[in-house]
């Protein structure tokens, strides 16, 4: 049986295979360039792992408080040295990106403080925690209030909005690297670092934060190595390679750090408690692989792009666009197409494939959304996966693929569905 064959055995028909096989003839230099940073930030994290002095006794883990827990410190000396920060918490009990973004800002602001978003409204679950739209034991309770600069017409950030916006009050800008649930382009770590370097001529004890999710190891620098005092993320996601099973990131100085320590844990406490339990094999082994993997994700969302700006839709960013994060959003003008974009991801996963994706409400979010993962970490975006609100202009964002076959088959399997069910038709 040979590749065609097998493709086939999974319900690609024909033409779909024919059409896609094209496609991907005219990406060999962008999976080449992919490839070469992938390379740097996989001896990245070799030197930061030996700088660590990580042996094996480090992959065991503690219970209970977690007292003198040797792995999980040397974890967080390997993070640190990843981002070039002077410190890191790295650890399982932060359950998910939302969570270790909260607690950073509850850790590093205080009632009376006021939070600068540059780049327009930030994520939609951040939402809730800041306190714009109003939720229990938000933000806004403890009287941290909220403002936000939108972006200009072109999608950079309006400097003169935000020299404005600064004020007496100003204590943390939080700066959202990636496109969350919009259009805009994702910013680089140098286009961050322009911002940081802007932001602190003006007020240089103000901290800036950066929500990092998406973007690691997509460049060979992070945020944290052009100014930022903390970059924050989910394990779920890039740095956890597909293996983390929970967890998050935080990354910054050693003064940001334990006040988000002492936020996750108790006063007095801080960083000297909290069990690995069994997780550290699986978070070194996990950000060992990482940079294989988010370049893996990458190809599949350069072949999305490609795909699917041939049939006509709208892509952002464009396939020919440097990347800085995995997320591809694809503009498909109407819900049945989302679904059906949906439906044809979670038919390509290895587990859960006979499950049928349909919107619903989710926490945290003001639409309803529909997701598609069969994954083997609960709601990993690092796996293949595709989401997205149920409003206009009906966004796609498809994210994720612990090998580039597998994304390849799942981008297959949506366009699969989408002319199964007349929504596009193949040219």
């Amino acid at each position: 049986m040979d590749n065609r064959a097998m493709y086939e055995a999974l319900s690609i028909k024909g033409e779909v295979y024919d059409f896609c096989e094209k496609e991907l003839d005219g990406l060999s230099d962008r999976f080449r360039e992919i490839d070469e940073i992938a390379d740097f930030n996989q001896l990245k994290v070799i030197k930061a792992m030996q700088d660590a002095k990580l042996s094996e006794a480090h992959l065991y883990g503690t219970t209970g408080y977690g007292y003198d827990d040797i792995g999980r410190d040397t974890l967080e000396k390997t993070y640190a040295n990843v981002f070039g920060t002077e410190d890191a918490l790295v650890r399982s009990q932060i359950i998910c990106g939302t969570h270790a973004l909260s607690t950073a800002l509850f850790g590093n602001t205080r009632p009376g403080d006021e939070i600068l978003c540059p780049a327009g409204k930030p994520y939609d679950s951040l939402e809730e925690v800041i306190g714009i739209r109003p939720s229990l034991g938000s933000l806004a309770e403890y009287g941290v209030t909220y403002r936000q600069v939108d972006l200009c017409s072109d999608g950079s950030f309006d400097y003169d909005g935000i020299r404005k916006a600064i004020n007496e009050k100003t204590h943390l800008v939080e700066i959202q690297r990636s496109k969350g649930y919009d259009s805009r382009n994702t910013f680089s770590p140098e286009e961050i670092g322009t911002l940081i370097r802007f932001v602190k001529n003006i007020k240089p004890d103000v901290i800036c934060m950066v929500d990092n999710c998406y973007g690691e190891f997509t460049r060979r620098e992070e945020p944290s190595q052009y100014g930022a005092d903390m970059v924050v993320g989910s394990l779920i996601k890039n740095p956890g390679g597909g293996l983390a099973p929970d967890g998050g990131y935080i990354a910054g100085t050693r003064d940001c750090v334990e006040r988000c320590a002492v936020r996750l844990s108790t006063p007095g406490l801080g960083k000297e408690v909290g069990p690995s339990l069994d997780t550290n094999k699986l978070f070194f082994e996990g950000l060992f692989l990482a940079p294989t993997m988010t370049a893996a994700a990458e190809k599949g969302a350069i072949f999305a792009a490609s795909v699917y700006e041939h049939l006509g839709f709208s892509c952002h960013p464009k396939a020919s666009a440097t990347r800085y994060d995995i997320i591809q959003a694809i503009t498909l003008g109407s819900e049945e197409a989302m679904v059906a974009f949906c439906q044809g991801i979670q038919a390509a996963a290895p587990v859960d494939s006979f499950v049928t994706p349909y919107p619903d409400d989710m926490p945290g979010y003001d639409s309803k959304v529909i997701m598609a993962a069969g994954a083997f970490v609960q709601g990993s975006s690092m796996e293949l996966s595709a989401d997205g609100p149920i409003r206009e202009p009906y966004n796609i964002y498809f994210q994720g693929g612990l090998t580039w076959p597998h994304a390849k088959l799942g981008i297959m399997m949506s366009l699969e569905k989408m002319v199964e069910h007349g929504l596009v038709k193949l040219p």
